[in-house]
């Protein structure tokens, strides 16, 4: 088949990127990508300093305007689709992350700061809180710029059965390249046995890096994860057919 152009990882000037989310779409058009999300820091953590979805109101106001863009792009027959998206500081407190976070509000949330089996246990506590909330409408989950070295020396599997339990996809992001080197060749060997889902995401933070896909594309293609890919694909269809 021949794959879609995505960048599933932007941060426009909510947190700190440097564009609107009106310019990053009008780019994106020019472009010719087919999905994009927007996933702007949600954090109360070290990195709290960086303007981020601190609030219910900036959140509201942030989701109403990428609705208002995604119906401007449905009204004009436009080939894009945009996602609602949020990137989780895992070093966040939980309390926080209920409090602001309702799941079935967005599109895509990514995890950013996976880094030990503790960081798995506080996922899965947070989405079981989410589905006693809402347990028709989901977000898709994924891992922001995730580093395979904290779980390549052990507790792969119990990573890998994680991933299949909440559908989680591994991101190849353009801006962290290293993190899909070949010495983590087992790591992708355990993506493509166990069927992970993997996307595109280049954490785009101006529009020069909008399309740098082609690289982590190259790269899903040398792991043999197509199936991956369109295993991502196929979930990003079923919400936007939802959604509609």
């Amino acid at each position: 088949m021949q794959f879609p152009k995505i960048n599933l990882h932007i941060h426009s000037n909510y947190s700190d990127g440097k564009q609107t989310i009106k310019r990053i779409i009008e780019k994106a058009i020019e472009l010719e990508l087919d999905y994009i999300a927007i996933t702007d820091h949600f954090t109360n953590s070290w990195k709290a300093w960086v303007s981020t979805l601190k609030n219910s109101d900036i959140i509201s106001t942030y989701l109403d305007e990428i609705s208002s863009c995604q119906e401007y792009l449905s009204a004009n027959n436009k080939q894009l689709t945009l996602l609602k998206g949020i990137e989780v500081d895992l070093s966040s407190s939980m309390q926080f992350i209920q409090k602001y976070i309702q799941a079935d509000k967005f599109d895509l949330i990514l995890f950013e700061y996976l880094q030990s089996p503790e960081s798995i246990a506080f996922i899965e506590n947070l989405i079981y809180y989410w589905k006693l909330t809402n347990l028709d409408k989901f977000a898709i989950f994924g891992l922001a710029h995730f580093d395979p070295s904290y779980f390549i020396m052990g507790n792969l599997d119990t990573l890998m059965l994680f991933l299949i339990k909440h559908n989680i996809y591994f991101e190849f992001n353009s801006s962290y390249p290293s993190f899909y080197s070949p010495k983590y060749e087992r790591f992708f060997e355990k993506l493509r046995e166990y069927e992970i889902p993997v996307a595109i995401g280049c954490d785009s933070h101006d529009l020069r890096t909008l399309d740098n896909i082609d690289e982590p594309f190259e790269m899903i293609k040398y792991y043999n994860l197509e199936r991956n890919f369109e295993i991502l694909i196929n979930l990003l269809d079923i919400k936007n057919h939802k959604k509609n």
